[in-house]
């Protein structure tokens, strides 16, 4: 590694730390060459994990993309961020723990809709019908006659 402001190899590690997020090694250095500090940090190369979309495209699993969604389905319910944050954490809890560091997206959005289900029926529901894609008011209304169903049983 070489100072990045006069390109000297020479510099010192004047301190290390863990980073706030405690993914990297934070190191403050000191180049002997110009006198100047500068930071670097040192993380470990990891594997994505990825998502299998239905027509078989691989993607890079992306926490805040699962996260936008919830969100867009729980808009203006009393939902807590910490419990979409528990949602979220188990479907990436899914992905890594696949045998192949890969999980299609179908496994990911039943396991998210199962978790709505049990917080909140409206953000369940609204999450659903994108998810699921409904094309009119009658599939909308299957599923919540199912819910129904599902209420005066349990």
């Amino acid at each position: 590694m070489t100072c990045p402001f006069c390109g000297h190899p020479d510099h010192k590690v004047i301190d290390s730390r863990e980073s706030k997020e405690g993914n990297a090694i934070r190191r403050r250095r000191h180049c002997q060459q110009c006198n100047r500090r500068f930071t670097t940090y040192e993380r470990t190369d990891e594997i994505p994990y990825m998502v299998v979309k239905k027509g078989g495209r691989r993607e890079k699993f992306d926490r805040q993309n699962v996260l936008n969604g919830l969100l867009r389905a729980a808009e203006k319910r009393s939902i807590s961020m910490g419990d979409l944050q528990r949602i979220v954490n188990a479907a990436e809890t899914m992905v890594m723990e696949s045998p192949d560091r890969e999980c299609p997206t179908a496994k990911i959005g039943e396991l998210l809709m199962e978790k709505l289900q049990a917080i909140d029926k409206v953000a369940y529901v609204r999450f659903a019908s994108v998810y699921r894609d409904f094309q009119d008011e009658k599939e909308f209304l299957k599923e919540l006659e199912r819910l129904i169903r599902q209420k005066k049983r349990g």
